[in-house]
């Protein structure tokens, strides 16, 4: 018997929880929009919230094989309980990251019994399903929400009553940005730990899982519940700062933008959900001030190219170069 020891899964995830180079230069060049490009910080906020967003997603289908194609109605959900309490008269914006979370945790755990039973075809369809029934509820008590018209009377406090939301974005992209850290750091622990590895296992045969002693459907449940508290924290994030709500927050075309993001940047990865955000939405910015009618035009044509030259991704796409560079199959 060789006297090295065999690596195990714990090995495997001490490994994988070390932070590399890359992982470092990534969020050091989340920093570079307040040194050289001021002007693009409402932008800057705006991916930083669709790449959590994205991060919420990828945790249910790139790392638990749970499509879904109604996770905007978590989001709304978070976006409209921030704002409601905000035009009830509590704009203080950690109370209502606080209550979105809790209120998108509730939902995501109500519907997770549904989810848990169905796969593939099925899922797609009750996901779409629960986004626009809620959707149209959303619609039917303007008297609560402004229906078409929007939640009205938002205002979001200071942060800590001295950080004042200015025109310019700094303290939108800062608040943002630490939220956004936060929880991929929480997201990162979680995927690289013993939970991580059982969803992967569902993830690849979850028929075969709880004959290991898995149990499978309070694992799915679980990530959907934990899934749905991000996207919360992402919809409130977005009406702290912009202080406007809409329907759109639980329209189809949020969840279907966020897919294409994954797509874009590849699912299963963590940074996946983030890099895909950041392409995606600084095409549509550069695409929509070419042609601000056909830019779509443009971003589908990004996506074929992406999907057909690099069906993991641009990360998977870089991961394959970084091998052949370095001579490895």
């Amino acid at each position: 018997m060789s006297s090295q020891a065999v690596a195990g899964p714990h090995d495997f995830l001490r490994a994988q929880i070390r932070w590399r180079w890359s992982e470092i230069a990534f969020w050091l060049a989340t920093l570079l929009p307040f040194v050289l490009a001021p002007d693009y910080l409402v932008l800057a906020s705006q991916i930083a919230i669709t790449a959590l967003f994205a991060l919420s997603l990828d945790l249910i289908l790139g790392f638990s094989g749970i499509v879904s194609l109604g996770h905007a109605a978590y989001f709304g959900v978070g976006a409209y309980t921030a704002g409601l309490i905000s035009a009830w008269g509590f704009g203080d914006p950690l109370l209502g990251l606080v209550a979105a979370a809790f209120a998108a945790g509730i939902f995501g755990y109500l519907t997770s019994f549904i989810i848990a039973r169905f796969r593939h075809l099925a899922l797609i369809m009750i996901t779409l399903g629960i986004a626009l029934l809620l959707q149209e509820a959303a619609n039917s008590a303007s008297w609560l929400t402004g229906g078409f018209d929007g939640l009205q009377g938002i205002h979001t406090w200071p942060i800590f009553g001295r950080f004042d939301f200015d025109l310019y974005g700094y303290t939108a992209y800062s608040y943002s940005l630490v939220a956004l850290f936060i929880v991929f750091l929480v997201a990162r622990r979680l995927i690289y730990s013993p939970f991580g590895l059982a969803l992967r296992g569902i993830r690849e045969n979850g028929q075969r899982m709880p004959t290991i002693g898995a149990p499978t459907h309070v694992h799915i449940r679980t990530i959907y519940t934990i899934a749905a508290v991000i996207a919360g924290i992402a919809g409130a994030l977005l009406a702290q700062t912009t202080e406007t709500v809409s329907l759109e927050a639980l329209g189809f075309q949020r969840s279907a933008d966020v897919l294409v993001m994954l797509i874009l940047g590849g699912t299963g990865r963590l940074y996946g959900g983030l890099i895909g955000a950041i392409v995606y939405m600084v095409a549509r910015d550069q695409f929509s001030g070419l042609n601000p009618q056909y830019w779509y035009f443009w971003i589908g044509l990004l996506l074929i190219a992406v999907v057909m030259l690099l069906p993991n991704g641009l990360l998977g796409g870089l991961e394959l170069l970084a091998r052949r560079t370095q001579g490895k199959p």
